[in-house]
């Protein structure tokens, strides 16, 4: 089965769009999303209700515990906080109650999901082969999947030997095999690897491989939503340079 991987949509309705309907033109069955639904965006209700209607399973992300406020705002950056802030005011009733079922962590076909870490599901940042190797020892599926770092990347190790690791660019393409892997699709709504394009993964459960994706997305109307709500600018401007 191939499955369509997504993570840190931050409630940029403009990214997210582009993205399922990339998605639609392939033959994934379902789509999994790996939390932060909400977050920098000015659109956290229109992405709510279409992972609603187009995800098979969810994670709650940092920024959405935040807003339903399971999270102490001021665990956050200034802007990520005012974020917050200006969601729980817009948000509707209905997909804040939604945001609240959902949990930073869940397997599915013995595979491991977590929002940031099997280590820590909600805030570790696995961005070194050195938590990699700690991540594989915390949790026993062969694969891991995990988002939060907004870096597409991932890290392997095989039998007796040590964690590597590296960054991800669009087409580049693995076989799982005998080996374990933690793999980070990168951001849907605000990537930070240097391109601006929304990142997803596409894993094919059947033959055993994962693919990194990207999507061109007007990125200037998405920025346009962010100021037109008074949102900080920062969080416009850096969508340009994928930062």
């Amino acid at each position: 089965m191939q499955v369509a991987i997504v993570s840190d949509i931050h409630g940029n309705r403009h990214a997210f769009e582009a993205v399922l309907e990339d998605v639609s033109r392939t033959e994934a069955r379902e789509l999994w999303c790996l939390g932060d639904v909400v977050g920098y965006g000015a659109d956290p209700n229109d992405c709510c209700a279409l992972v609603r209607e187009h995800a098979a399973l969810c994670l709650a992300g940092n920024h959405d515990l935040a807003v339903t406020g399971e999270l102490p705002l001021d665990d956050f950056s200034r802007g990520a906080e005012l974020a917050a802030r200006w969601t729980q005011e817009v948000l509707d009733g209905h997909h804040r109650d939604w945001l609240a079922t959902l949990r930073p962590q869940d397997a599915e076909d013995g595979i491991g999901l977590f929002h940031a870490s099997p280590r820590d599901p909600v805030w570790e940042y696995v961005l070194s082969a050195l938590l990699a190797e700690l991540c594989f020892d915390a949790a026993p599926q062969p694969l891991l999947l995990i988002g939060h770092s907004h870096v597409a990347l991932s890290f392997v190790r095989a039998e007796g030997e040590p964690a590597t690791g590296r960054a991800r660019r669009e087409g580049d393409r693995e076989a799982l095999g005998a080996a374990r892997w933690l793999v980070n699709p990168g951001s849907v709504g605000q990537p930070r690897d240097g391109d601006a394009r929304a990142a997803w993964l596409m894993l094919d459960t059947t033959a055993g491989t994962i693919e990194w994706r990207r999507t061109e997305y007007d990125v200037a109307g998405a920025a346009a939503a962010i100021r037109a709500a008074r949102l900080p600018d920062s969080l416009a401007e850096r969508l340009q340079y994928g930062q």
